[in-house]
This record gives structure tokens, sequence and C-alpha cells, in this order.
């Protein structure tokens, strides 16, 4: 009975994580290209009393054996990089990816990091940068005199001047062998980890399997709030039978503690 209070703990502390985990997609369901996480779960170790495929004393074979598990435990947080909805702002800095790709971006320490946030700004020295004022790599500076911004769907700028219009370095994207190894730095940024790969960087925007762009347009979060509600739901369900579960062997180990001879 000791035994089971233990694999009811660890559900009750694997079932807080998993609200915890919905939670944080809930509060970032208006979040700008924000990718919700799912958590994993792994069955803990297992205490074998008589192992399968013994041999019995007639000589023949024990066709299952006896086993008891010990609870559960968190395996992973994964992140799932499926498509946000799209949404239009007609800003012509905000750019959406529709596809595989990341912005990169260059932090105040000059390491890079990535974004699928394309809400961009220019700053009062006419570069790109993020919402948090982090340069765009690769991106040429805008002249205060800039009329128009147009950014097609394979990354090409043309700005319009005084005098005509001029080409503008073109944005390129970033992509990894495998995105959910990605480092959650907050801010709508990921940093790259030996899980997830190195960065394949200087795509062109729908060539090679990379995304296009959308100018006016940013990517919305890509959690479903009724999904997650549901989840929220089965957690919370879980949560209560686990809880159930310790109270049952409390109430039997009074019992065999209240037994007289």
């Amino acid at each position: 009975m000791l035994r089971s209070l233990m694999a009811s703990a660890s559900g009750m502390e694997a079932q807080q994580s998993n609200i915890d985990n919905i939670a944080n997609n809930l509060a970032n369901v208006n979040t700008t290209a924000f990718k919700k996480s799912q958590i994993e779960f792994q069955d803990m170790m297992y205490q074998t009393n008589r192992a399968a495929g013994a041999a019995t004393a007639s000589g023949g074979q024990i066709p299952t054996g006896i086993q008891v598990g010990h609870g559960t435990r968190v395996a992973a947080t994964a992140t799932l990089f499926s498509q946000g909805a799209m949404q239009q702002t007609g800003v012509p800095l905000d750019v959406a990816i529709e596809g595989p790709g990341f912005f990169e971006v260059t932090l105040p320490d000059g390491t890079a990091a990535f974004t699928r946030d394309g809400a961009f700004k220019l700053n009062s020295t006419g570069n790109v940068v993020t919402s948090d004022g982090l340069t765009v790599k690769g991106l040429d500076s805008m002249d205060p005199a800039t009329q128009t911004i147009t950014i097609g769907s394979d990354g090409s700028i043309s700005v319009g001047v005084k005098g005509g219009i001029e080409k503008k370095t073109p944005i390129t994207l970033a992509r990894f062998a495998n995105p959910s190894g990605l480092r959650s730095m907050g801010r709508n940024l990921y940093a790259e980890t030996d899980a997830s790969g190195k960065a394949e960087t200087g795509g062109t925007p729908g060539q090679n399997g990379f995304g296009t762009l959308a100018q006016g347009y940013i990517e919305m979060s890509n959690v479903e709030v009724v999904q997650e509600m549901v989840n929220m739901i089965t957690a919370q369900r879980a949560y209560e039978m686990n809880s159930k579960t310790i109270q049952a062997s409390d109430e039997m180990m009074g019992l065999a503690n209240n037994l007289k001879r």
C-alpha cells in the first residue's frame, strides 16, 4: 500500500506539470507566433516478482510474469511547430512565414537567436528590428526618405524612394533538423542546442522546403483554446483520481493498523 501511495503521488505531480503546461499555452493564446508545447509522460521502473518465461516445477513455462509499477513521470515537453493562423495587419514591415523557417536575429552579446515573430519595426537609425530592438540579421537599413516597402513571397525587398525603386538585400530564413530541440528563451525567441542541430541559414523563402513570406500579415499562436480546455479537464480528473487512490490506500492502511488478534 505504501507503493500505491508513492505511485499516486507521482501521478498527481505529473498532472500538476500538465496543468502548468496547459496554463502557459492558454496564457499565450494571443502571443504572436507562439508555439504550444505538449507534455509527454513515461511510466517508471517496475518491481518484478515473477519473470515471464520462467520455468515451472513441472517443466512448463510461465506465460506472463508479475510486475508492479511505481507510477509515472514527465519525460519531455515537446514544442509543436504547426502553422498558426494568419492575421492581416496591413503594416508593411509585418511579415509572416507560411511553412518551415525562422528569422535570425542578433542578441546584444552578438550571438544568434531565432524567431517566427515577424512584427518588425524600424529603429532610430533605420535598422529593421524586433519589438525588443534586436536587429534582424542580413537586412539593410532603410533610408528615412523611404516611401514604400514591398516584400515578396521569396523575400525580395524593394523600397520606393525619390527617383525610383531601390532593391535591398532579400530576407533569408533558417531552419533546423529538429526544431522541437530548440531552447525557448522567452520573448518569442529560440536558441540553438545540440538536440536541434546546427542552423541551416541563408535559405531563400519558397525554395528547397523553406516557407514563403506574406507581407502585411503576422502569424498568430497555434494554441487551440477548445482543445486546451479539454486537456485541462482531463488533467484535472486524472489529478482527482490519483488523490482518491491515495485516500483509498490510506484507509486500507488504517484498517490494517486496527486489526486485533
